[in-house]
């Protein structure tokens, strides 16, 4: 999951919401211990949600749509893709006034941690804010402009378009390893979190 993946899993819970935003950004253990428990637990949380995501069977299905072209990057577009099929989920966003009120929310939570942000993702996040990136990913322009974002970060990724067009000639495909998916990583992070409350 991406960004929004990461907001939606930690269940409304403020400090794991920050730390789960954060958690690329956040590197060995030690690094943890500038955090308060809250935002720990987010961190902790983000890295197991990825480590459970990368060896679940649909996500593993879907990166083979990418895997010739994009080879170890596969599971990064998938991350940003299942986001829009979790923006469109009538199970989770019934309409795009529920996703917005969603979204709203995540932005004033980090907004109330501002000081415990890294200082990369602070420095993309009042553009994040600014163009609503998680409420964008629900239409098909948000998730070109994603995909153009995350080609910028990751140095050596081939050209992305190919990326686009492939997400669109296999959209139904992809939806249904998102919905393959998404339940089992809803149990799997509500477990979580109560694990550490």
């Amino acid at each position: 999951m991406n960004y929004l993946g990461h907001a939606f899993l930690s269940f409304g819970h403020a400090e794991v919401l920050v730390g789960n935003m954060i958690g690329d950004h956040i590197k060995g253990r030690l690094a943890l211990e500038n955090y308060p428990v809250g935002i720990k637990n987010g961190i902790l949380l983000h890295r197991a949600i990825d480590e459970m995501a990368d060896r679940h069977p649909a996500v593993i299905r879907a990166k083979l749509l990418f895997r010739s072209d994009y080879g170890l990057y596969s599971g990064a577009i998938i991350d940003t893709l299942f986001d829009h099929f979790l923006a469109n989920d009538p199970k989770y966003f019934p309409d795009e006034a529920a996703l917005a009120s969603f979204t709203s929310e995540v932005y004033k939570s980090i907004d109330n941690y501002i000081e415990h942000l890294p200082q990369v993702f602070a420095g993309y996040f009042p553009n994040m804010k600014e163009h609503n990136w998680l409420f964008n990913y629900r239409n098909l322009k948000g998730m070109e402009r994603s995909l153009g974002g995350l080609a910028r970060r990751a140095k050596y990724i081939p050209p992305i378009d190919k990326a686009y067009t492939t997400f669109v000639a296999s959209y139904y495909q992809l939806n249904q390893c998102y919905f393959d998916f998404v339940g089992d990583m809803v149990e799997f992070s509500k477990r979580e979190i109560s694990r550490m409350h």
